[in-house]
């Protein structure tokens, strides 16, 4: 894998952490527990998959040191 890559899966990982969080912050008062039920969720596997192309993308970017 290329550094322009991994650097690319870097920040996607960078923006979906951002954005999940932002998210989830967001959130107002009012809506039924469903709502937030399924929002957690989304926000909990949208947060591990961000962390798991980080993790690729910074092995990527040491294996790709010349």
């Amino acid at each position: 894998m290329t550094r322009r890559v991994s650097g690319f899966l870097l920040a996607l990982a960078a923006f979906m952490i951002f954005e999940w969080i932002s998210l989830g912050f967001n959130l107002q008062d009012g809506h039924e527990t469903g709502f937030y039920v399924v929002h957690g969720i989304l926000i909990a596997v949208n947060l591990i998959l961000a962390l798991v192309l980080g993790g690729i993308g910074v092995r990527a970017w040491i294996r790709g040191r010349p």
